[in-house]
């Protein structure tokens, strides 16, 4: 009798594993074609979002162009353009804020006064002179009373990365763009933040009491600097585009030169400028 009762058991165990294998076999194709249509929707969505950013960017709609690189960024973040993508959102970010399109709560339009400059202008809106001209297609700094102006009134700050070597412009906590830079030698570039206080077209460097021209291939400044409320350091261009990417300053944030001319164009006096570890 007990063997007999061994034998039901093991026959009842037997039955229900081939049920459960039987089971598993049945689901395990749904499973398998339930990833494939995931995979396959998101190789179908991907297409039309970037035939839709070549529309919009023929038609200069930057702020349709930017929303599209945000939705591809987000909905595809393991595709292998997503680096291309995220450069294409930096561009448009830039293109946006230089085209005449008004922005809502970043923009506003300004009609010139009589007696106005744009050295008054900028610091009345706390932009630069640079913006206003590069944004409205000046091409001298005369300005006539009654022409309307496109100025831009988001406010921008700095934060640099020296673990990553990079530093991202932002307006109104939002990352406009990031670029690659250098940073200190031995982690030696100051971390806190700061403003700044000076700004210099072309250089000139001081080499251990020397003067180096600003045209001279051993001025490390390249052609910008903005210097910091804490003397001798700042951002600068480079003479030495190799070492971007790379710590290997005297502890100041080097930059491409046609990087550092468009950030400056971007940052007035008193910028905020956090730097991190």
């Amino acid at each position: 009798m007990k063997n007999r009762l061994i034998f039901i058991i093991a026959g009842i165990i037997f039955i229900a594993a081939l049920a459960a294998a039987a089971v598993f076999k049945f689901n395990q194709p749904k499973k398998d074609a339930a990833l494939e249509n995931e995979v396959q929707f998101k190789t179908e969505t991907e297409a039309p979002l970037l035939a839709e950013a070549v529309e919009l960017e023929k038609k200069s709609d930057f702020t349709g162009l930017k929303s599209v690189y945000q939705k591809l960024i987000n909905d595809f973040s393991g595709n292998k353009d997503v680096g291309a993508w995220q450069k294409k959102l930096d561009e448009t970010n830039i293109k946006i804020i230089l085209s005449s399109q008004a922005v809502p709560g970043l923009s506003q339009e300004y009609i010139i006064q009589p007696l106005d400059n744009l050295t008054k202008i900028s610091k009345q809106f706390n932009t630069t002179v640079d913006l206003i001209k590069k944004i409205n297609n000046l091409a001298s700094d005369k300005i006539n009373p009654g022409k309307k102006l496109k100025i831009w009134t988001g406010k921008f700050s700095v934060l640099a990365d020296k673990s990553q070597n990079i530093l991202m412009l932002k307006c109104n906590d939002e990352i406009i763009k990031t670029y690659n830079v250098s940073t200190g030698l031995n982690n030696s570039t100051p971390v806190g933040t700061f403003k700044i206080t000076t700004k210099l077209v072309n250089p000139v460097w001081y080499k251990s009491g020397a003067v180096v021209p600003p045209d001279s291939p051993e001025n490390i400044l390249g052609t910008r600097w903005m210097g910091f409320d804490l003397e001798g350091y700042g951002i600068h261009g480079t003479t030495s585009p190799e070492s971007i990417g790379t710590q290997a300053t005297a502890g100041c944030v080097r930059m491409l030169n046609n990087e550092v001319e468009e950030l400056y164009t971007f940052l007035p006096q008193g910028t905020e400028v956090t730097i991190v570890d």
